[in-house]
């Protein structure tokens, strides 16, 4: 089976993909193209999918570079492939045939492009990540290689949606005590329970940093279980763990 890669004219022309479930090698709760190496997914079997998306993508698969992930606001600027991964949730690089890989499974994954410049980023932005800051360091590390803010674009893929984002009075405060204004992003569920638009807090977040252009795909993970892996609908599923899509770009 063919993947499935969706693309963003925004970022053109660089070489870039949000990859779906579709067309990888892995079975069970992983079915499709699992990419998370931290899963409990065969390791060869995930070796196998990361080839598969180094080989659409044109690279080596030594030249997929990712980082470990832990829910920051932490930027790493790549020069070379290799190496342990850092514990980072975004990276930038200038230098051409390196491919920046960032796995999620509801979060937001954004790619950053000054086509221009030539300099590149990519970003894992839960609502963690993206309330402290991800995204602007991200922009951040692009100027430093010589990239212009507002020649950037940065593309959100595919993520939970307002509509399946369900969460608690207490997760909405800690997003009220940075801004008040942000009580935009909820809107009423069912009891207390509140309902979270990631992508537009993440898209707000891009807008008011000065950022070029900034759109999302308007996918979204958890409600589309044959090209998606979702962190929640697993949970609500009581499956014993998840895949991890892959989103990619690449000088």
């Amino acid at each position: 089976m063919m993947l499935e890669i969706i693309t963003a004219p925004d970022l053109a022309p660089l070489q870039h993909g949000f990859f779906t479930r579709t067309g990888g090698a892995s079975s069970g709760v992983f079915a499709g193209l699992n990419c998370g190496t931290g899963s409990s997914d065969q390791a060869d079997v995930v070796a196998i999918n990361r080839e598969r998306v180094a080989g659409a993508m044109g690279v080596a698969a030594s030249a997929l570079v990712s980082v470990h992930q832990v829910h920051s606001a932490d930027v790493v600027a790549l020069t070379a492939a290799g190496g342990d991964r850092r514990r980072a949730d975004a990276m930038v690089t200038d230098r051409p045939g390196l491919a920046l890989a960032i796995l999620t499974a509801d979060c937001q994954p954004v790619l950053f492009a000054d086509a221009e410049a030539g300099v590149i980023g990519a970003a894992h932005a839960g609502w963690r990540g993206a309330l402290d800051g991800v995204l602007e360091a991200t922009l951040t590390g692009m100027e430093q290689l010589g990239a212009r803010r507002s020649h950037i674009s940065a593309v959100i893929g595919p993520c939970i949606s307002q509509r399946a984002y369900e969460v608690g009075p207490e997760f909405m405060d800690q997003f009220l005590a940075e801004d008040p204004a942000n009580s935009r992003f909820f809107v009423n569920g069912t009891g207390d329970r509140l309902l979270f638009d990631l992508a537009g807090f993440g898209l707000h977040r891009l807008r008011g940093a000065g950022v070029g252009h900034a759109a999302w795909t308007g996918h979204c993970t958890y409600s589309d279980p044959q090209r998606f892996y979702s962190y929640r609908r697993t949970v609500h599923a009581r499956e014993a763990d998840y895949g991890r899509l892959i989103s990619v770009i690449r000088l």
